[in-house]
């Protein structure tokens, strides 16, 4: 029985450690999500509200005014897929790479834009899925993240849909709701796509527009720079939802651990005190053992 104490004893240090690994891991993703949070909530009304411009100017383009508006089908596809660097954060990473998957099927070719190293390890194997012309360190944008860097990505993803290499071009990646929820979210970046009529209201083909300075410069710059912030914005996104994400599941760890330190210890109470029982009625036999 000493045995099953000294057992029971080193497994409440080991999940005490844990616990104390898990506490910590907590608070450091709280004030990360602080941050990222902060982030996202700013730039996400002005990109939705900017991403709504851009459909409106879109349709009232014709697809020689406008190279992003051109609809192929999607038969030619590059998914850009957007995860963590890291894990112990639930199923956050499963779930968008599974989405990915799942949008994949049935396309006659689609690779993978990977930006995250979940993302990149999970399709680094599958040479079928590998973009050409992007970076080899693109998957690493989470290290050195800032509007300049997707920037970059950003042009060679334009620059990939106008010369006609993709036909598509899809952002998967979790949207940030709050600490607690992230949605899984397939998002089609490219061809632009009109704005649908809502409750009966005008189209976007049937409203007039007036370019200043002209339909060549909205085109060629407004239009590009609006896109790598809709990117941005999905980078941003799936940055905060990772914290939330991590912070829930280390919430959710550290509670299993407080829960499983007082099974412990209720049954190394348990051992103990039938170790003592024990020996007390051994001394008691003995005692009446010398008596007679």
């Amino acid at each position: 029985m000493a045995g099953g104490l000294k057992e029971v004893r080193e497994r409440i240090a080991s999940v005490q450690n844990t616990m104390q690994i898990t506490s910590a891991m907590k608070m450091v993703s709280a004030a990360k999500l602080r941050r990222a949070q902060d982030a996202i909530t700013r730039m996400r009304p002005y990109a939705e509200k900017l991403q709504t411009v851009l459909a409106n100017v879109s349709a009232s383009l014709d697809t020689s005014e406008g190279p992003y508006s051109r609809d192929n089908g999607d038969a030619r596809t590059l998914m850009v897929v957007i995860t963590s660097n890291r894990g112990l954060c639930g199923a956050f990473n499963n779930n968008v790479i599974k989405a990915a998957k799942v949008a994949m099927a049935g396309r006659e070719m689609a690779h993978v834009l990977p930006l995250g190293k979940k993302s990149f390890d999970a399709f680094k194997n599958d040479a079928s899925k590998k973009p050409v012309g992007f970076a080899d360190d693109v998957w690493t944008i989470f290290d050195r993240l800032s509007f300049e860097e997707v920037r970059s990505i950003g042009d060679a993803i334009l620059t990939a849909f106008a010369s006609g290499k993709y036909d598509r071009v899809e952002l998967v990646y979790n949207r940030f709701v709050n600490a607690a929820m992230q949605v899984t979210t397939v998002e089609q970046m490219l061809p632009l796509k009109p704005e649908a009529v809502v409750d009966g209201e005008p189209s976007a083909q049937q409203v007039e527009y007036i370019f200043e300075p002209n339909r060549a410069e909205i085109v060629n710059g407004i239009i590009p720079d609006s896109l790598k912030i809709q990117l941005y914005k999905a980078i941003l996104d799936s940055n905060a939802a990772e914290h939330g994400a991590r912070m829930t599941a280390m919430h959710q760890a550290t509670e299993n651990a407080g829960e499983l330190l007082r099974d412990l210890r209720i049954s190394y109470n348990k051992a103990r005190q039938t170790v003592i029982t024990t020996e007390i009625l051994e001394i008691v036999a003995g005692s009446e053992a010398l008596d007679s």
